[in-house]
């Protein structure tokens, strides 16, 4: 009887341990649903609720992923279906059919995504998320964390901070009283590596009378380089920019002037906070803002004459629209006889969908923008309808091929600066073969076309315009 206890009682013991052990490695917990058959799962931090809901609100010019918008309890959202986004088959929609909704939230956004079937909330250890092979999936990789196994089923999980939130912020937009403006590029080296940048000058040579350095003080010139190797490493890692020659000119300037205000024993970039100030003074005037009046006549300046019918314009990295706006206004000013026709794009999901519901502040409607604007009958104002029909936001990577037609201007400023070396390459080739031969080319005003593209130039202020020799 004693043995019989002591068996039941190791029985026990041994199932309580198993318990607390399995409860112990639950340390991640994910909502999961099948898209066409498949089963995926989204970390439950991003998931806010759980809904059936239909009769969206078409919104014009949307993204063809993008139902439309719904009012979550006074909250009004955008509704995308998930698999029109991975080109997944859709059966053909009723009206009155309910879609099952999974409610989101990422870095503060809320929206809702349609997917096929939710199932249930599944608990896991973390450790046994397995990165995703190279082969995969119907899905791009870049968009899945991994994939896990449980209650014998095999999960794809989704990154919904890298599918709706893929762009990096780029800064608060404020500029230095006298803002630098970098040398033509069009004599420098290409730069192959973070080694050879060329250093600032160094002063005239010293006297013959004074000692040499000793052997061991590295000179000034190569303190430079140094430190410029740091920055760029620095760039890279904290805000993914890349040091190139298309604004190398630029961020040598701009050492010189950190060195001096941390410095010598400071310069190293620590953190992204070290890293955003660092970038402050790069960004363009009005970034991700709404234009200021001069701001707008100098880019009305520097459009070229053009007595063409249309005029096709390609903004890559538009963001949330503020940019794409700001400038149909001043293509319809410049132009006002002609349609009007932006390709706005950027790989922030989130931005481009929500793009075309902005709202305009209304002290607007006093200034240059007042022609374009209209007052909606709720008091708000609006961009008017034909500017609102000049423009299609699409969700693209400027990397990626891009199957535009040829254009009159390219309006990208500050992205090539947030692409790798051989991406800027391929972007740059890409513009050079969709402009037409009077087209014009805007960058940031610390960005500079590299020399071996043969562009010519053209300079209004801040504001150059690049051409085709």
């Amino acid at each position: 009887m004693e043995a019989e206890n002591e068996v039941l009682v190791a029985t026990q013991v041994a199932e309580q341990t198993e318990k607390t052990e399995n409860a112990a490695v639950i340390d991640f917990k994910m909502v999961t649903f099948s898209l066409a058959g498949k089963d995926y799962a989204i970390d439950i931090m991003n998931v806010k609720e759980i809904a059936k809901a239909g009769r969206f609100t078409y919104v014009p010019n949307a993204l063809p992923f993008v139902l439309g918008v719904y009012n979550l309890r006074g909250e009004i959202i955008p509704i995308l279906d998930l698999r029109l986004f991975f080109n997944v088959d859709v059966p053909e929609r009723t009206e009155n059919k309910l879609e099952n909704l999974l409610i989101l939230s990422v870095e503060e956004q809320t929206f809702g995504v349609v997917v096929d079937k939710i199932d249930k909330v599944v608990g896991v250890q973390k450790s046994s998320i397995q990165p995703p092979h190279p082969l995969f999936g119907d899905i791009n990789i870049r968009y899945i964390e991994g994939v896990i196994e449980a209650n014998k089923r095999l999960y794809v999980l989704l990154d919904v901070t890298k599918i709706f939130s893929a762009k990096e912020a780029v800064g608060n937009g404020e500029k230095p009283a006298i803002p630098y403006r970098p040398q033509p590029a069009r004599n420098a080296a290409p730069v192959q590596n973070s080694d050879s940048f060329a250093a600032p000058a160094a002063n005239a040579e010293p006297a013959q009378t004074k000692a040499e350095p000793a052997p061991s003080a590295p000179k000034p010139e190569d303190k430079s380089k140094e430190y410029v190797k740091f920055i760029t490493e620095g760039l890279q890692s904290f805000k993914k920019f890349f040091v190139s020659n298309i604004n190398e000119s630029w961020v040598i300037h701009r050492v010189a002037e950190w060195a001096k205000l941390k410095g010598e024993d400071h310069v190293q970039l620590q953190n992204e906070n070290d890293a955003q100030e660092f970038l402050q003074p790069f960004w363009s005037t009005c970034s991700d803002a709404w234009w200021s009046k001069d701001y707008a006549d100098s880019v009305m300046k520097i459009l070229p004459d053009n007595s063409a019918k249309q005029i096709i314009v390609w903004n890559p990295g538009c963001g949330k629209g503020m940019e794409t706006y700001s400038l149909a206004c001043v293509l319809k000013m410049r132009y006002p006889d002609a349609k009007i026709r932006v390709y706005a794009q950027d790989i922030d999901l989130l931005a481009v969908s929500n793009a075309s519901l902005i709202s305009v502040p209304a002290d607007l409607a006093s200034g240059w923008y007042g022609p374009y604007l209209t007052k909606k009958a709720n008091g708000d104002y609006t961009f008017s309808q034909e500017i609102k029909e000049s423009i299609l936001f699409e969700y693209h990577d400027c990397r990626n091929t891009n199957a535009l037609p040829m254009v009159d201007v390219i309006f990208a400023r500050d992205i090539l600066s947030l692409l790798d070396a051989a991406a800027q390459e391929t972007v740059i080739a890409d513009f050079l073969e969709k402009m037409k031969g009077n087209a014009i080319a805007i960058l940031g005003e610390n960005e500079a076309m590299p020399s071996s593209f043969n562009f010519g130039e053209n300079t209004v202020g801040a504001l150059v315009a690049y051409t085709k020799d």
